[in-house]
């Protein structure tokens, strides 16, 4: 039995400069190892990279950012032991792994669009693909059938913290495909959703104490994560571009530990593509100058990023539609580059979602960082989440790797953007239709699943009477439901809560509604503005 090969060992076989591809990862296989398909195999990234990385530098080491709690750590003892399966003449009586012919399960089948479909660019994928499906099949014993190299006789039972080696080669392919990371220690590792990705981070990296920099207006659950454990929040002044640099690295410079009684803080939260809530997309010049802002003040970035392939196209207005021929190619090259294939030190991590553009219910993402990092993610899951559901996992590789492949995941994520392109600008549409401008005000989102919009809220008639923000605010949101439509508070995102309020701002999102449903709650909402500005039609 062979050991899975230390990162040395790699260096030392990395004598070519091959450099993944969309059309090469195939070719790319049949020159690395062989898959486990053993119980709980030992895997890692490293067993899927191009040789191309290992040309690369290794990460800087952040040793000096781990928590009390992620020190303390030491690897799961039965997890550990696992490593020894890959032999399979080896008779095991160790873990407590229950005997497969026991599932209730004994094979899935999953109806899914096909790839003919998604090559013909097909841009109402909820009606045109329609009798365009195909149906895969995975049993409980296709390993030993030579059928595949994954079934539910793996995913059914206990795996390692860093999910499936299926899956895993899957999205370490894609992340070089997509990112390329420009050092050679990077890992992915399976995640049981980004939420859960989060709380780790906070654990890993945190003291209680401490506090962490995020955009003025971020996710309101990331804030909700943090608190609870004795987090605190310093929210850094936003544009309409996203975190504005010159504004984070005058925070850090002018941080006095008596004053704030914590020390200066070192982890960055951002959202950087279609922020949720206010859909800001980062420039690439903006990412870069937040970089050298991190280099400078040593700051650990978590790039947050489900809505990175929801990037849109260029804003119709009425009466034209967003055009659906585009090549692989094309896409890609128009995807603005994210932090990690930036990152030259090591200092990103990426919490990667398939929630936005598969399905949040089946709670599997990764994560993207250095070894180091890694490694104390995969001590944390050991003994909490363990890894994501294998039914999920061999439901998402049946569909990515072993259907689709590269190419038809990019044909999906291109039809993703077609269509929501489309929902943005009906949206858009509506605003311009309906929205009273002596009042409203937005930008059009280059990417993401939101629209925020800002309510001049200093002309409301109540300020004579009431005079502030939050009861204003309320009105109006209230007397929207009444008017049978619900939107979001920005005050819900605002990172320092206790901080005075000086903008109005409701979030809308074009995700979930029809397009008809969508103009209509836009009406609805215009009315309510006009009567609580006293505006006619």
């Amino acid at each position: 039995m062979s050991p899975v090969p230390t990162f040395d060992d790699r260096i030392r076989g990395a004598d070519d400069a091959f450099k993944l591809t969309v059309e090469n990862a195939f070719d790319l296989r049949a020159r690395s190892d062989v898959m486990p398909t053993s119980v709980a195999p030992a895997c890692s990234s490293d067993m899927f990279k191009s040789p191309n990385c290992y040309h690369k530098p290794r990460a800087k080491c952040f040793n000096h950012r781990l928590s009390t709690e992620a020190k303390r750590r030491q690897p799961s003892t039965l997890k550990a032991a696992a490593m020894f399966l890959k032999d399979p003449d080896l008779i095991s009586l160790c873990g407590g792994l229950p005997s497969p012919e026991y599932f209730p399960f004994e094979n899935l089948q999953l109806q899914v669009p096909s790839r003919e479909a998604l090559s013909k660019r097909h841009v109402n994928m909820g009606k045109s693909m329609e009798n365009m499906d195909s149906v895969l099949r995975a049993g409980k014993s296709d390993i030993r059938e030579g059928k595949s190299v994954y079934d539910l006789e793996i995913a059914l039972n206990y795996g390692q913290a860093t999910g499936s080696a299926q899956l895993m080669r899957f999205v370490t392919e894609h992340t070089e495909i997509i990112h390329d990371p420009p050092y050679s220690d990077w890992q992915c590792c399976l995640t049981a959703g980004s939420t859960y990705a989060w709380d780790t981070t906070l654990r890993i990296l945190c003291e209680k104490g401490d506090f962490i920099i995020t955009e003025e207006y971020t996710f309101a659950s990331a804030i909700e994560t943090a608190t609870p454990l004795g987090l605190r929040v310093l929210g850094v002044e936003m544009d309409d571009y996203g975190l504005v640099p010159e504004a984070l690295d005058d925070s850090l410079n002018n941080w006095n530990y008596q004053t704030r009684g914590a020390r200066k803080p070192f982890l960055l939260y951002l959202i950087p593509t279609g922020q949720n809530p206010t859909g800001a997309t980062m420039p690439l010049a903006r990412r870069e100058a937040i970089y050298k802002v991190a280099q400078k003040h040593d700051l650990f970035i978590v790039e947050d990023e489900p809505y990175y392939f929801l990037q849109m196209q260029a804003y119709c207005s009425r009466g034209t539609e967003p055009a659906s021929e585009v090549s692989r190619g094309e896409f890609l090259a128009s995807l603005v580059p994210s932090f990690l294939s930036l990152d030259s030190d090591g200092r990103v991590l990426r919490m990667e979602s398939f929630s936005k553009v598969i399905s949040p219910g089946a709670r599997t993402g990764w994560i993207v960082a250095s070894q180091q990092l890694v490694d104390r993610f995969a001590r944390n899951f050991e003994v909490s989440s363990q890894h994501p559901s294998g039914i999920s996992q061999l439901a998402l590789f049946k569909l990515l790797d072993e259907y689709w492949g590269h190419a038809g995941y990019i044909d999906w994520l291109i039809n993703l953007r077609i269509e929501y392109s489309r929902r943005r600008d009906v949206m858009i549409h509506a605003f311009e239709k309906f929205l009273p401008k002596e009042v409203a005000r937005w930008k059009v989102p280059a990417a993401g699943m939101f629209c925020w919009i800002e309510i001049e809220w200093r002309k409301h008639p109540g300020m004579a009477l009431k005079g502030d923000h939050d009861s204003i605010e309320e009105e109006i949101f209230l007397s929207a439901v009444q008017n049978q439509v619900l939107l979001s508070r920005g005050s819900w995102f605002k990172a320092n809560s206790a901080q005075q309020e000086n903008r109005m701002f409701f979030r809308a999102t074009f995700a979930a509604a029809s397009p008809e449903k969508m103009v209509e709650a836009i009406r609805r909402f215009s009315d309510v503005l006009r009567v609580q500005f006293h505006i006619s039609l």
